[in-house]
């Protein structure tokens, strides 16, 4: 009998030997990146609350462990690099905005084409998934072409213009250098003003340069970036919180990924996605207290300036629509469904475009 017990027991230590622990977890590793730094909202979201979260309850719910090699600010892929960096499989995941890719996603800044949306980010970010769902081609677009999945969309703050000199209505713009990012600088365009196309971080050098005299920001910008040191002017003109970012995967890397960890992936960048609206509707009244107590002079104009502004851009988002359409792509049907959704979630446009 002891004899029996003794050769089960080398029996079971051998099987252990050659197995390794039975705790042992397998490593996944994973590159997630940005050409943002940090202190943009939906950076320090997935450097806080998205990548801790996936490593936190894959550890918990799962077999496996995941290793995060996290490089923001550029240090993996700069601002207008980062489609391409998930398409080639340099990094892993990826967050960015669609505004660097006007070739590659015209239609993804479609919020952008209807000027002074809802100003709410929690809002902004409802009516984009809405639409999302409603038009598969925004998604599968990212699979089909850009062999990468679409895991969350990232809401911006509301959109207002920071300058470095005061203004009352529109046609004070006229002839000045201001800044954007892709498809809005057509607001400044059919505004009379001279727009220059811009990223973040460049942004205090080229103000304080003179480069350009403003810029259509987002109050975290202004306060993150320091810009309120080279532009004293911040004017709540209300041209809408835009859900134009968005956080992809390599595809070959996410077909080899266990499906219990895609899963909690998509769980995570479901709350994500919902944060970035949150967080930034949280966020944006503390901002512009913060750019008060900097110094800036911060002030709302008359709605009448944001009608003024609206009317000089009516016909733009119909035309918009005729010419992505003539691409091949679904514009119309995206537009009309923005409008619909927006409305659906309480907002009144300033003027009410026309698509058909």
């Amino acid at each position: 009998m002891i004899m029996r017990h003794l050769v089960g027991a080398l029996a079971l230590g051998a099987l252990v030997t050659l197995t390794g622990p039975v705790s042992a977890q397998e490593t996944i590793r994973l590159r997630i990146a940005s050409g943002h730094p940090p202190v943009n909202t939906y950076v320090n979201l997935m450097q806080n609350f998205f990548v801790p979260e996936v490593t936190k309850r894959v550890a918990a719910k799962t077999k496996y462990k995941v290793e995060f090699v996290e490089g923001y600010g550029g240090a993996m892929v700069k601002v207008a690099d980062t489609l391409e960096g998930v398409q080639s499989g340099i990094i892993d995941i990826g967050g960015y905005c669609f505004c660097f890719e006007p070739s590659n996603l015209p239609l993804h800044a479609f919020q952008v084409m209807l000027p002074f949306g809802t100003m709410d980010p929690v809002a902004s970010v409802k009516i984009a998934r809405e639409v999302y769902d409603q038009v598969p081609f925004m998604s599968k677009v990212f699979e089909d072409k850009y062999r990468q999945k679409l895991i969350a969309l990232i809401a911006d703050n509301g959109y207002n213009l920071g300058t470095n000199f005061e203004w009352n209505n529109v046609a004070d713009l006229k002839g000045q250098k201001l800044a954007g990012a892709g498809l809005n600088l057509k607001w400044l365009e059919y505004a009379g003003a001279t727009p220059v196309q811009s990223s973040l971080p460049e942004a205090y050098t080229a103000m304080q340069t003179g480069v350009y005299n403003g810029w259509i920001m987002f109050p975290s910008g202004w306060v993150n970036f320091k810009l309120y040191e080279v532009g004293k002017f911040y004017t709540e003109i209300g041209f809408g919180a835009i859900t134009w970012h968005g956080l992809t995967i390599n595809k070959a890397r996410w077909d080899k990924l266990p499906k219990e960890v895609q899963d909690i992936i998509l769980e995570v960048a479901k709350e994500y996605e919902a944060m970035t609206g949150t967080v930034n509707q949280a966020n944006y009244p503390k901002q512009l207290d913060e750019l008060k107590a900097k110094g800036t002079n911060v002030r709302k104009l008359p709605d009448s300036v944001q009608a003024d502004w609206a009317k000089s851009l009516a016909a733009w988002p119909k035309e918009k629509a005729k010419e992505l359409d003539a691409q091949g792509l679904p514009a119309t049907q995206v537009l009309e469904a923005t409008l619909a959704a927006a409305e659906k979630h309480g907002h009144k446009w300033p003027v009410r475009y026309s698509i058909k």
